[in-house]
């Protein structure tokens, strides 16, 4: 049965009266108030609640406070037994989840059923559910400028190995065997003795590790051999070719070896395996990057704020209004446009979006054009600077060039459909001291440039990024790099404690909510001071204060001269604090 209470819901007495004014005032301005207030109540309750009987069955646990739990524990880094912990006594916990009551039921949750409720809270989704309810509200309160964005991609790794070819190979013989002997113990009696010694024993697994760079050559065309082997020996078995261990090792011998038709085996060589192969039994959704290595990459898209001077304005909050998660070998070329129609499904669009050279390929700012979106990125590739390219001519704004590098202007210009050509005097170009180096040729009555739409787009690019203004604006990409130092340094998202694709996506997205809430509550707090210091600006005079001093020194008498400061009443509105000595 079901078990929903409504944070909204009000209290006749107020169950947080216990605590003084001051600690009271500590979880309003730090992250417990800013979760109570404005995001539990953005907890996608009604999904999870689908998952349970409404009418029959023992209670479950109380559902904001489970996904409460779950968003706080990737916020803090937290293992299960560590967010068990926090859950039954860390106060700050009870007021962000709002848990008043005293029992076991409203503030014990077992590992097994944290563990459970992660596991189906994954499946559904409801990660991607609470980051993009999380930053339309956040957006909201704090009216955040979302049409400047920029977006990077960040490496992380799943809790995972790093393993060799050869510890590919061992990996997954052995992870074939404990389950060929736990669900097929008479086909396991018919394989091998020496290959369940070699790669069950412990002693004899652990010789793989100390093998000599002189021998490994040798050892794994040996070890895939015998992989090999078993693949043949049970390919004609159904109920192995089921399991799940064994289409594994089916997909090693498709991605690192070569068979030949006579059955005779080889190890492929290092570059011929592909980026997006198994790079480990235990995580097969995770990928290699040539860069970074193996794991996943989040994709991180968020707002920014320009300002003068080296420091920003801190009451500005930078929101991450879209996050993905996707395999290693996937190109950031392939990011862009996936993340701008994201953010246009939440109305947190962008109008203007920074990236790397990557993300700014010419297909890519053209699509983005069209949804109305400016790219601000360097051009893909360098040009070399010993040559004259397309970017040294000027152009004339329908695109024919105005003049070449030598300062010669075209004697015809054309254009056919998306073609250009524009030709220059022969004698001119065969005695310019540039000819060598310049992108012309040779024609029956001209020296011919021609270009197509594209290249002329790319060289117009080239020309603005030398420009003190595209510098001044892309300037501001940068800061996008102490987003990720926060992701990793707040929430430890380069190395997490989950393998496969569901459970990682879920604790990265889990994470960046964490920095928005993060962001948020010192962006609140920047705000509260900026306002006490604009009321203390307007506040009385001096010399008033100071008649106000005198009078309460006569009026209370020593006795109450102890404490030191006293709060008068609001006759303008505002909160007097005087000092009494």
């Amino acid at each position: 049965m079901v078990r929903i209470k409504d944070p909204k819901q009000q209290h006749l007495f107020d169950p947080w009266d216990f605590l003084s004014p001051k600690r009271r005032q500590m979880l309003d301005r730090d992250w417990p108030g800013l979760f109570r207030k404005h995001i539990l109540d953005l907890l996608p309750v009604d999904k999870f609640a689908l998952l349970f009987p409404h009418d029959c069955g023992r209670p479950t646990k109380e559902m904001h406070s489970v996904l409460g739990a779950l968003v706080l524990q990737q916020y803090h880094d937290l293992t299960d037994e560590q967010t068990v912990n926090q859950l039954a006594y860390n106060i700050q916990w009870h007021y962000a989840l709002n848990i008043a009551e005293e029992s076991d039921e409203a503030k014990y949750i077992c590992p097994k059923t944290l563990w459970t409720m992660r596991l189906l809270a994954t499946e559904l989704g409801l990660d991607l559910d609470i980051f993009d309810e999380t930053a339309q509200r956040l957006a909201e309160i704090f009216k955040v400028d979302i049409s400047k964005q920029r977006i990077d991609s960040v490496h992380i790794r799943s809790n995972m190995a790093r393993l060799g070819r050869l510890g590919i190979f061992t990996k997954g013989i052995d992870r074939f065997f404990v389950n060929l002997k736990r669900h097929h113990p008479p086909l396991w009696e018919q394989v091998d003795p020496e290959l369940v010694k070699r790669y069950q024993e412990k002693d004899a697994r652990q010789c793989f590790g100390g093998v000599k760079p002189s021998q490994s050559k040798k050892v794994l065309a040996d070890v895939a051999s015998d992989l090999y082997r078993l693949v043949v020996q049970f390919e004609g078995w159904a109920e192995v070719a089921d399991m799940y261990s064994y289409k594994q090792l089916c997909r090693i011998v498709k991605e690192q070896l070569n068979v030949s038709s006579d059955g005779t085996i080889e190890v492929k060589a290092a570059s011929q395996i592909r980026s997006d192969s198994l790079q480990n039994p235990s995580d097969p959704d995770a990928t290699y990057d040539g860069h970074k290595g193996q794991g996943y990459q989040v994709q991180v898209m968020e707002t920014y704020c320009e300002y003068e001077g080296d420091k920003k304005d801190p009451k500005q909050l930078n929101l991450i209004t879209h996050v993905e998660v996707e395999t290693a070998c996937q190109s950031d070329a392939n990011a862009l446009l996936p993340a701008i129609e994201a953010t246009l499904e939440k109305d947190l669009a962008p109008e203007t979006v920074q990236a790397d050279a990557l993300y700014g390929s010419d297909e890519n700012c053209q699509q983005a054009q069209e949804l109305g979106v400016e790219v601000i990125s360097p051009a893909m590739g360098t040009e070399k600077r010993e040559c004259c390219s397309l970017s040294d001519f000027e152009f004339l704004p329908n695109g024919h060039i105005d003049k070449c590098p030598a300062g010669h202007q075209p004697i015809e210009r054309k254009k056919k459909k998306t073609r250009y050509s524009q030709g220059f005097e022969q004698e001119l170009c065969e005695a310019c001291p540039m000819a060598s180096s310049c992108p012309s040729k040779k024609g029956a009555k001209f020296h011919y440039v021609r270009y197509s739409e594209k290249q002329l787009r790319i060289a117009r690019r080239r020309q603005y990024e030398k420009t003190p203004e595209f510098r001044q604006k892309y300037r501001w990409r940068a800061g996008v790099e102490a987003t990720m130092s926060q992701y990793d340094r707040l929430t430890g998202a380069k190395h997490l404690r989950v393998r496969g694709e569901k459970p990682v996506r879920f604790s990265a997205v889990m994470k960046a909510i964490a920095v928005n809430l993060d962001r948020a509550v010192a962006a609140k707090n920047a705000r509260e001071r900026a306002k006490d210091r604009n009321m203390d600006e307007t506040a009385p005079s001096k010399s008033l204060l100071l008649l106000f001093k005198e009078l309460l020194g006569q009026f209370l008498g020593s006795r109450n001269r102890r404490n030191r400061f006293f709060y008068l009443g609001q006759r303008t509105g505002r909160k007097f604090q005087v000092s009494v000595p």
